[in-house]
């Protein structure tokens, strides 16, 4: 079954690498289903197909798989997913930006974007709700050579915290997505000369750091708070991806309510496509 296409719906609608030695989970012993979910951007899908994107899609197995920055216009893929319901939000811009998110289990809803109309022109966030939680991937606006979009990045920081909160009223929340941000010098390889870049200025970590303190955890830090050189990003320039270069920018972030139902997070370094790479989260 595939999904009719929406852009710009209102944002509630009632309706019916292998690491190893993490943490282990609260509720380990619990026979309760393992739910794995797939977050990647993929910088361009028709140009991923060409490097393996279906192969792997498949070879996860993924229960949810997300994708940001398919840069399409509707009608320009039609991707036969045995298995899987497909939902798409894309960009008015040609070329750019979008999301994507295909689930093996039937949402409950679909709602594209934030609500807020100066923010929904760009196709960066979907959100399905499930009996037990709402899963969010959202593509954040990234600020810009010289911060020239930080203004704006600001504002679509405080929205997207507010839009997580309020659907927090109702249910937990996992969201994950490419979220243009480093969060601490341990997760990009050369912090002290990039301080002033987009991806890593003071202002886009803090409001990173808002909203983890707004009740949310960095899954991968809950797991591997110290781990270092292990990063989502690498730039096509200078053979940074050869010299892992890299910065840590995508992530599955889930409401505290969740924590003690998290089994893993991962970051699939060795899987190429994209100068992303995937990120995975298992949890019960």
């Amino acid at each position: 079954m595939r999904a009719t296409h929406f852009l710009n719906v209102p944002a509630f609608i009632e309706e019916n690498p292998e690491q190893s030695g993490g943490r282990k989970s609260a509720i380990e012993t619990e026979k309760l289903s393992m739910k794995k979910m797939i977050s990647w951007n993929v910088n361009g899908l028709r140009a991923c197909l060409g490097k393996g994107f279906l192969e792997y899609l498949k070879e996860s197995d993924a229960d949810i798989f997300c994708i940001q920055e398919s840069k399409l216009q509707e009608g320009q893929v039609d991707l036969e997913l045995p298995g899987y319901h497909q939902y798409w939000n894309y960009a008015e811009k040609k070329g750019y930006s979008g999301t994507a998110m295909f689930t093996k289990e039937e949402p409950i809803a679909v709602t594209y974007g934030l609500g807020i109309e100066e923010h929904d022109h760009e196709g960066r966030v979907i959100t399905a709700e499930f009996p037990e939680y709402y899963v969010v991937t959202c593509y954040t606006p990234n600020s810009q050579d010289g911060l020239k979009r930080l203004d704006y990045r600001m504002q679509w920081e405080d929205a997207f915290r507010a839009y997580l909160k309020e659907l927090e009223t109702k249910k937990p929340v996992i969201f994950c997505g490419d979220l243009n941000v480093a969060h601490q010098e341990i997760d990009l390889k050369n912090p002290k000369t990039n301080r002033k870049n987009a991806g890593f200025s003071d202002e886009e970590r803090a409001k990173f750091t808002e909203l983890l303190e707004a009740g949310f955890v960095d899954t991968f830090r809950y797991f591997y708070p110290d781990q270092e050189g292990i990063y989502s990003w690498w730039s096509y320039r200078f053979s940074a991806r050869a010299k892992n270069a890299g910065w840590r920018i995508d992530y599955f972030c889930v409401s505290e309510s969740l924590k003690d139902r998290l089994v893993d997070a991962k970051i699939h370094t060795e899987v190429m496509g994209s100068d992303h790479c995937p990120v995975e989260l298992d949890i019960q």
